[in-house]
């Protein structure tokens, strides 16, 4: 066991092997302290730091980072299997694309409702324990799936959706053991899992339905599922925040409700997040859509089959892995992040007025682009510039509380078009 000693009225840092626990420095300080507790605070934080650099600790965060990509990378390649698939299913049930746009704001409702709980449920009880509920919801969303051979039974397949909420579990994970110079290069592989689910998932999801039928992608992404499970179970640490930090967000939390608008108006009054959350929520908006409706656009506008809108999607992961890979860090490190969101914006405009334009799959692959860098870059930026406006200890509320609202502007909006 490693301690580090610490000033006086300070609880020591422990190291357990096999688990993980990295420090943040404090919050703001109270503009009342007084010079002492200053100086408190400043050998608090050297000692944080000394503790989080020694070698040990640097190589289980690393792995406990690195297993975290796997888990994320196996759990959106069952979602996208899925993604691809439901439209042929709904389909063959004699869905039409209006129930389908039901279907899909039933899972974007519960998303919706089940953000918040499952942000005080990782508060409260850590983050092993709600990665774990993610990865269990998720395996009997698959189950459901599977044996959905009605209308009903498919609408009923969305309920486990509730507690689905790994890529967000990811990164709390990401947030926590990682400093905030290190944290845009991290979320930006994060972002790479996403476009390996994409690939892998997608060309999958669409060939195995195609040789064995629409249901065979659900069996597997209910095994991949239970995998993840168990890898959490077993190499996650129970908490990824210090002990200090996490004795504050719990007793917070305990005294707020689960949908609390007093924490989500702390949250927007902090100096930068209010600016930055409204461009994501105006970004966010047509990129929710997109995503929600890609298949219906592949079925109806474009009359492609279920595997080749899987090549298609996968064509879109591979632009991803090449933006986040090979571009977004480069770009970090020579221009500001104001100047990055400004050019996102611009891209995103030209995306709109192009998409209104085109009229086949080649347009299509074409301004896919413009839209999958502006997509990368707004969404890894305004994440790294959130988390640094912000308090350690609140970067879980600020990941699901505010990402809740983006959500809800989004399912609105659905339920509009």
């Amino acid at each position: 066991m490693f301690s580090t000693n610490l000033p006086q009225n300070h609880q020591p840092v422990t190291f357990q092997p096999g688990q993980c626990v990295i420090s943040h420095t404090p919050a703001n300080m109270n503009e009342g302290a007084s010079s002492g507790g200053e100086k408190q605070e400043l050998k608090f934080k050297r000692a944080i730091l000394q503790d989080q650099n020694k070698p040990e600790n640097m190589i289980q965060r690393q792995q406990v980072i690195r297993l975290t990509y796997l888990i994320t990378a196996m759990d959106l390649t069952c979602l996208f299997m899925q993604i691809g698939i439901i439209p042929y299913l709904a389909k063959s049930l004699g869905l039409d694309s209006v129930g389908f746009g039901y279907l899909q704001t039933t899972f974007g409702v519960l998303q919706l409702l089940g953000g918040p709980i499952f942000g005080r449920f990782a508060d409260k009880c850590g983050i092993r324990a709600a990665l774990t509920l993610s990865y269990l919801s998720g395996s009997a969303f698959f189950l459901l799936v599977s044996i959905s051979t009605s209308i009903p039974l498919l609408f009923l397949s969305r309920i486990p959706s509730v507690f689905m909420h790994g890529l967000p579990g990811a990164q709390m994970v990401i947030t926590d053991l990682t400093t905030p110079a290190e944290r845009a290069d991290a979320l930006g592989k994060l972002g790479l899992c996403f476009g390996i689910g994409v690939i892998i998932g997608s060309s999958l999801g669409g060939t195995l339905s195609t040789k064995f039928g629409v249901y065979f992608p659900s069996y597997l992404a209910v095994v991949a599922s239970l995998i993840s499970a168990m890898i959490v179970m077993t190499c996650i640490p129970a908490h990824t925040k210090p002990k200090s930090e996490g004795q504050a967000t719990q007793q917070r939390t305990s005294q707020s409700s689960v949908f609390s608008l007093k924490e989500i108006l702390r949250l927007l009054k902090l100096p930068g997040v209010k600016e930055v959350f409204l461009i994501k929520v105006l970004s966010g908006l047509p990129t929710g859509l997109f995503l929600i409706m890609f298949s219906i656009i592949s079925m109806n506008f474009f009359g492609l089959e279920a595997a080749q809108t899987g090549y298609l999607m996968s064509y879109f992961g591979v632009l991803q892995m090449v933006v986040q890979g090979l571009v977004i860090g480069r770009l970090t490190s020579r221009f500001t992040e104001r100047t990055l969101i400004m050019l996102s914006v611009l891209a995103f405009s030209g995306v709109g007025l192009a998409m209104a334009l085109m009229t086949n799959v080649f347009h299509y692959c074409i301004i896919a682009l413009p839209m999958v860098f502006a997509l990368c870059t707004m969404g890894i930026i305004t994440d790294s510039i959130l988390t640094k406006s912000v308090p350690p200890s609140d970067t879980d509320l600020l990941l699901h509380n505010l990402s809740e609202r983006l959500l809800a502007v989004t399912v609105r909006s659905q339920m509009i078009c």
